[in-house]
């Protein structure tokens, strides 16, 4: 029996299942193998020699790594196909003692029976140009965040971290943010006027066709214009008819997937990335076990595979007929440094409808399934096409514009219905019929008052999208990148928004301040493309990291010795310090925020910052009641006014009197239902919770 080391246990069952009883399947749970959690673990003057050390927690793990290996009549190593997974393959290919030359390496870039299959008839040795791209990206972000990070906890705050791409993405939100705040609003207008023919009604919109600036700016300039063409006829001057096509998008890649799921399905960066890796190495069908959905779903390649392509068409004619197929087969083209190591995410096989699951695996699964399935599927297919009019009309000197789309033939939209290219017209059934030199009489004129409005902030998905397009991270690193930030404080949440915090800023400032180039955008793209011309063979990784390291080490060598500080200041609170009775201020440590005496070090009084959850009235002094715990952790109800109040209650007390006999009652809160009961007597009453108000709470 031969055994086969993989990363995550999610997909045991899925792969064990394609290759039998011949073989053994074995989770490496991840990296097993990293630079030590303490010291910098890279000897700089032996340029720059990583120590590689077993990682505490995967002590257990590796030991039976080596005691699998010892029993089985080979070794193959099953890691994901990318650099983080050729990297940990060849981890656990040093501990084992296998050669360089052991054709021990498969891949698959999709869990399925056809796919694992040809991955274990093409084992090859590792590939050592991946293996480096890794390690340079490994020690590079070790040797940023070792370094920074120490300073920016000396000149700021404790407890702080930098990252190369992290502080990059970091001072995208920041100067974002700063555009807001710097942002003027400008006023502007705009004119609808209502067109009339035989009865029907027709919009049209005012542009001001002289100068570089068409907006209408002020009142005054509004007022001309109404004044000029209320009791006038309009004119078409030009009628443009044509038949026009929108294209289907390509297949998901994974930050345009990530945008995706945001805006259609509301689901986090995080969520996405779960469900998507769920899908991937398998989910749980009703009936069916473990099955793998997708194919790999890191990669920054909009390819689909010849066999992929085909099995689409034949699926498509047999589904929606032979007009549903493009002239020739779609190829979309890759943004210039993608690394085009895997196909597009799709569907491993268009069989496996998501009607067919949707009550077979869970909401979330199905949700991103359809959303996967259905936009690789309209990838295939035809375009849609349309009747458009274009119209210009003149009035008093004035012009108008009119543009409106009817359908011809739905073509992709048959499948992919939601889809909306951004700044496309509003489709319409039909079309107004509208000649050149046409008059009409104007029914209504509608005037607006308008302000220009600042740059939205980022969402998790616009963030993703601009990381993308400037070359900062690479897939395996967005989600990552984002949670960082997030969990350092550097940044919040205003709905779907990201909102730089004033931490946020003044890192974002100390490190331009000290280390332009890696706040540089440029500069950290350029980074990226040197790792994918390592991993392409065509650089070595030791002099890539060297040559980074000489401008750093210049840089790090003036911050360290400059004097400016940007300390955060503490923020004032109203508790009082129970030791010495100075008033305690709001500290932020490694967990988040907390109180601290401001007297530190003659008082060393720290405590938590405890949200206060206030239910209900107290009966004995009409002050709130809040939610408070016994030590063993059991939920009671006290008065706010303590101690003056000494008020206690295992439930919430309702303010009303039982109208059977006077006493007070109780109340008790369930998913679906309010229970009220009297505390003497045998009254209660059951209050249905609406079905609206009984999800808010479930969500909650």
């Amino acid at each position: 029996m031969k055994v086969v080391f993989i990363e995550g246990p999610g997909k045991q069952e899925s792969v064990q299942k394609y290759l039998g009883s011949e073989y053994k399947v074995i989770p490496t749970l991840g990296h097993v193998r990293d630079l030590p959690a303490r010291g910098l673990g890279v000897d700089i003057a032996n340029n720059f020699k990583p120590e590689y050390v077993v990682m505490p927690d995967k002590q257990k793990t590796v030991a039976k790594i080596i005691s699998e290996a010892k029993k089985a009549d080979g070794v193959l190593l099953a890691t994901d196909p990318d650099r983080e997974g050729e990297a940990i393959a060849w981890h656990v290919s040093k501990i084992l003692g296998l050669s360089e030359n052991e054709p021990c390496r498969i891949v698959f870039n999709e869990i399925s029976k056809s796919a694992i299959t040809k991955g274990l008839g093409e084992a090859r040795p590792i590939d050592i140009n991946l293996v480096d791209a890794q390690q340079a990206r490994r020690v590079l972000d070790r040797l940023v965040g070792y370094k920074l990070s120490p300073l920016l906890c000396k000149k700021i705050q404790k407890n702080l971290s930098a990252g190369r791409v992290q502080s990059v993405t970091l001072r995208l939100l920041v100067d974002r943010e700063r555009e807001i705040e710097n942002f003027k609003p400008e006023e502007y207008w705009t004119l609808t006027a209502t067109l009339n023919k035989e009865g029907a009604k027709q919009k049209v919109s005012c542009y001001l066709a002289d100068g570089k600036d068409k907006k209408i700016k002020t009142k005054q300039d509004m007022d001309k214009i109404v004044s000029a063409v209320k009791d006038e006829k309009f004119v078409a001057t030009m009628v443009k008819k044509s038949v026009t096509s929108s294209h289907p998008s390509a297949p998901f890649t994974t930050s345009t997937m990530q945008q995706d799921a945001l805006n259609k399905l509301g689901m986090s960066l995080k969520q996405t990335t779960q469900t998507a890796q769920g899908l991937y190495e398998g989910v749980d069908v009703e009936g069916g076990g473990k099955v793998a959905l997708v194919t790999y779903i890191r990669t920054d390649s909009v390819r689909i595979s010849p066999e992929a392509q085909a099995k689409a068409k034949d699926y498509i004619v047999e589904k929606y007929g032979e007009k549903y197929i493009p002239e020739k087969p779609r190829f979309y083209k890759n943004k210039k440094d993608a690394q085009d190591a895997h196909e597009a995410i799709r569907p491993i096989t268009l069989e496996r409808t998501p009607e067919s699951l949707k009550d077979k695996i869970g909401k979330p699964f199905y949700k991103l399934y359809k959303l996967i399935y259905d936009r690789f599927l309209a990838s295939q297919m035809a375009d849609a096409t349309y009747n458009s009019l274009s119209v210009e009309f003149d009035s008093a000197g004035y012009k108008f514009k009119t543009t409106g789309r009817a359908p011809i033939f739905d073509g992709y939209t048959v499948v992919y219905s939601n889809f909306v290219e951004e700044g496309e017209d509003e489709v319409n059934t039909k079309l107004p019929d509208i000649n050149e030199n046409e008059s009409f009489d104007c029914s209504d004129l509608l005037p607006e008052q308008k302000y220009t409005k600042a740059p939205a902030r980022y969402t998790e998905a616009s963030l993703v999208k601009t990381m993308e397009e400037k070359g900062i991270g690479r897939p395996a690193t967005y989600t990552q990148t984002v949670s960082v930030i997030m969990s350092r404080n550097y940044a919040e949440k205003e709905g779907k928004a990201l909102k730089a915090t004033e931490l946020g800023k003044r890192v974002v400032d100390m490190l331009i301040k000290f280390f332009p180039n890696i706040m540089n955008i440029g500069f950290t793209a350029e980074m990226e493309d040197k790792l994918d011309d390592i991993e392409y063979g065509g650089k070595v990784w030791q002099n890539v990291v060297g040559e980074f390291y000489t401008g750093f080490e210049k840089e790090l060598n003036v911050a360290q010795k400059d004097n400016h500080v940007d300390k955060v200041p503490d923020e004032p609170s109203d508790e009082v310090c129970e030791k010495c009775g100075s008033k305690m201020v709001i500290k932020t440590g490694k967990y988040g925020k907390f109180l601290a005496c401001p007297n530190f070090p003659t008082c060393k009084n720290t405590r938590p910052i405890v949200e206060v959850k206030l239910v209900g009235v107290c009966p004995k002094c009409g002050k709130p009641l809040r939610e408070l715990k016994t030590k063993a952790g059991k939920l009671f109800y006290g008065c706010t006014g303590y101690p003056d109040c000494d008020y206690k209650s295992w439930d919430i007390p309702s303010p009303e009197k039982c109208p059977k006999c006077g006493a007070d009652m109780i109340e008790k809160h369930y998913k679906s239902y309010h229970l009220t009961k009297c505390t003497k007597c045998d009254f209660s009453r059951k209050d249905e919770i609406k079905k609206k108000e009984a999800t808010d709470k479930s969500e909650e």
